[in-house]
């Protein structure tokens, strides 16, 4: 997982070579990885490492600094949850320099604090919480103006929680599944199909593959203590 995360088989040559090489820092090549940002949100491909090279770009060179690349890259991390990408993200924007030079207001203060509530439900794995908070009126903005343009954003949501179902659970049921993905009836149906797991029509169950996260294994603990060792720890007992 960590190979792909440093070099996902997505990543084209020339994208290889600017994130490996020097021009990593290179301003003039900033269009380059913008738009492969672009591409990323629209073909549902991910790339931490070059996303987080646009934000050093702007750390570096504030003049250049736009506020929906940033959104739009905080966005794509969330769906990486329980990797630390979102954070790291954060973490080259905290000394950001005031963007005089934009036109219009800056929308990144006012949408970074609903991203960071969102990263923190995902993080703590309170899936029904998520759904609510993001389909609530007040994140409206966010969702008609950014993460309608994010291809198969609510799937990739879905998928966070998938990965902690499957690292937790041998069966859930269908009401509690359901509330982690935000689907039901024949949606919640189709969905755990194409996953792949079984559902139990009798009570409603969905039976989650075994897998080494969800397996409970015995642990037996053999200690051996040889007769030399014996007699020392007799004679320090008497002593004492």
């Amino acid at each position: 997982m960590a190979s792909t995360w440093i070099k996902p088989s997505t990543r084209p040559t020339t994208i290889d070579d600017l994130v490996n090489g020097v021009d990593r820092y290179n301003p003039t090549n900033l269009s380059i990885l913008e738009d492969y940002l672009y591409h990323q949100i629209r073909s549902e491909e991910y790339d931490c490492l070059a996303n987080l090279a646009i934000l050093k770009l702007y750390q570096f060179n504030p003049d250049i600094y736009n506020p929906d690349i940033v959104i739009n890259i905080l966005i794509k991390a969330l769906a990486a949850s329980p990797l630390p990408d979102f954070n790291l993200c954060i973490s080259l924007m905290d000394e950001r320099t005031t963007s005089s030079h934009l036109d219009e207001p800056d929308p990144l203060p006012s949408t970074l604090p609903q991203l960071k509530n969102l990263q923190n439900l995902l993080y703590r794995c309170r899936f029904p919480a998520f759904w609510e908070t993001y389909l609530s009126d007040e994140f409206e903005n966010l969702r008609d103006n950014y993460t309608v343009e994010v291809t198969g954003f609510e799937n990739s949501i879905r998928q966070v929680a998938i990965r902690a179902v499957t690292a937790t659970f041998t069966r859930i049921s269908s009401e509690r599944l359901g509330s982690y993905l935000n689907l039901e009836g024949d949606g919640l149906v189709s969905y755990v199909q194409r996953l792949g797991w079984e559902i139990d029509s009798s009570t409603g169950t969905i039976i989650v593959p075994p897998n080494p996260d969800n397996q409970i294994e015995a642990t037996v603990v053999q200690e051996q203590i040889k007769l030399p060792q014996l007699t020392k720890l007799i004679s320090h007992a008497v002593k004492a």
